[in-house]
């Protein structure tokens, strides 16, 4: 009789602790599905009209680049701001190699003009920080980069951008840096590049070619996934 109580004694703790860990185990998986919904990236479904995420590979002496800029990306940001979130990233199809004393040498596609081209814009991309600044910058620098410092001077002075912290950073080994902070950015992009420019919408690349001709069809059609198409893209 005492034999059979304790063993009634013994399968009702296990099923109290089998109990508990069921519970357990339930609770850990809310709490992780309640953490990836938090940290997972997924703004963009919780806030249909948050701006897509655009970044642009490109190349400061690019015919194709500049064409994109002054005419797809510019104007899409004139008329809907708000829809955008833009990120630069100046290197395109270069390449770099460090040399023995520390020193990084670039190779560009359009020549050494356009790596000291590259290099400046890796320092007013990283200088400007207010959006649409950052963009008339740009827009400024890629109309005619053949002699990148004097279009620097003149475009920072046009809009108002302090010039000698950038100066600095395109005379110091801390521009190469930048660069070639880029160049890997460039580099670990799947699919790899192979036309410049690039355009990804919020880490996706889509149809290129379908990006470069309407930038703003393209950036409305992921707004309107989210949820209902805003005023401006109807």
């Amino acid at each position: 009789m005492f034999q059979k109580r304790q063993l009634r004694i013994i399968y009702l703790v296990i099923l109290i602790v089998v109990i508990v860990l069921i519970y357990k185990s339930f609770t850990q998986h809310r709490q992780n599905e309640e953490d990836v919904e938090q940290t997972s990236g997924g703004d963009a479904l919780q806030k249909p009209n948050a701006p897509v995420y655009v970044v642009v590979y490109y190349e400061a002496l690019c015919p194709d680049s500049k064409n994109f800029v002054l005419h797809q990306l510019l104007p899409a940001y004139e008329r809907a701001p708000e829809l955008m979130d833009i990120e630069f990233v100046p290197f395109g199809k270069a390449s770099w190699t460090t040399k023995s004393d520390g020193s990084l040498e670039f190779d560009c596609q359009h020549g050494p003009i356009e790596c000291e081209a590259n290099t400046i814009h890796a320092c007013v991309v990283e200088a400007v920080r207010e959006p649409r600044t950052l963009l008339d910058m740009v827009a400024c620098m890629i109309k005619n980069n053949i002699i990148p410092r004097d279009t620097f001077y003149r475009c920072a002075k046009e809009h108002g951008v302090e010039i000698e912290s950038i100066k600095k950073c395109y005379d110091s080994p801390h521009g190469a840096e930048l660069l070639k902070v880029h160049g890997e950015a460039t580099h670990a992009l799947r699919p790899a590049v192979t036309f410049i420019p690039t355009v990804t919408l919020d880490g996706a690349q889509y149809v290129q070619k379908s990006i470069l001709k309407d930038l703003f069809g393209n950036v409305c059609q992921v707004v309107s996934g989210r949820g209902p198409k805003p005023d401006v893209c109807k």
